[in-house]
């Protein structure tokens, strides 16, 4: 159901009604919370799974040069909070460590109820970037590599923020200059570009978000080379950039939930073939990671999710 405010906000806004009404499409009129015809990524065979956040299979497909062999797979969500909703919730991990730089499992781990071996949440004080406004790729990684030579015997699914907005640009001009919505600090932008309270280019959202990409790949290339095992590149969903949703044909911007065109949940599957770990199931000890709210909250303005 819908609150009062929701409806007359869609009332005044077009664009979100109709939103709304793929939604209820692609949802079957709610009678699903995600994409039931995804993948499950637990049920694939691999030691390490690399999640590279809302990277299309398309843009990977022309950009990355990772030794592999390279398929697709429909994502069961066209979120993170989706991703992990269709994968994870209610779920015993106890074989897999998650290396993760996104805070959504923190910020809805009481209705996720996931227990994992462990989990590393990279996006915490000591791996925030404060200039990004996110966790780079590089922290990742390095925190990826810690975690495999702690937890040898583990599954290690690893959560790349990007190419995820915030863009990494490293301020070139041509991406910059005009162009508020790549502005670390801008919450919500994807949003603002839907009721058209915020105009761009999206040419120039083009080339932030590939150079974001072309950015994290040799971070993903070097935990592929140093990780024993077989290994996985995909993606928790992908983003959309102005093209036309269906069956009503708005344009429509980032990720929103429920919303399964092909931009939005066919997703990379890169298998990489290695000497295989042995993997044990073993409890999980007790985690005692604690973050304030506000911090939480902080973080997921800065990656654009408020």
């Amino acid at each position: 159901m819908y609150s009062l405010a929701q409806a007359k906000r869609a009332i005044r806004t077009p664009p979100l009604l109709f939103r709304e009404a793929n939604r209820l499409y692609h949802r079957r009129l709610n009678q699903r919370e995600y994409n039931t015809g995804g993948v499950d990524v637990f049920a694939e065979d691999w030691d390490t799974l690399v999640l590279l956040d809302a990277c299309r299979y398309d843009m990977f497909s022309d950009q990355s040069d990772l030794a592999g062999r390279l398929d697709s797979r429909r994502s069961r969500g066209s979120s993170t909070q989706e991703f992990l909703r269709g994968n994870v919730q209610g779920r015993t991990l106890h074989d897999t460590v998650y290396v993760t730089a996104n805070p959504q499992l923190y910020w809805h781990r009481d209705w996720l109820n996931a227990s994992f071996h462990a989990v590393e949440h990279v996006w915490m004080e000591n791996g925030w970037d404060d200039q990004y406004g996110t966790v780079l790729p590089e922290t990742t990684t390095a925190r990826a590599l810690e975690a495999a030579e702690t937890y040898p015997n583990k599954r290690l699914l690893v959560h790349y923020m990007q190419p995820h907005y915030p863009f990494l640009t490293d301020g070139e001009e041509s991406f910059t200059v005009g162009h508020s919505f790549l502005d670390p600090d801008e919450a919500g932008f994807w949003n603002r570009v839907m009721t058209g309270e915020l105009e761009v280019d999206p040419d120039a959202v083009w080339r932030a978000y590939r150079a974001t990409l072309d950015r994290t790949l040799p971070h993903v290339e070097r935990l592929l080379e140093e990780v024993d095992g077989k290994s996985v590149v995909s993606a928790d969903h992908g983003n959309m950039v102005g093209e036309r949703a269906r069956p009503f044909p708005i344009r429509e911007w980032g990720h929103p939930r429920g919303i399964y065109t092909d931009q939005l949940v066919e997703v990379p599957w890169l298998v990489v073939d290695g000497d295989r770990r042995t993997i044990v199931s073993e409890p999980p000890a007790e985690d005692q990671t604690e973050v304030a709210d506000a911090v939480v909250t902080d973080r997921l303005e800065q990656l654009g999710y408020v």
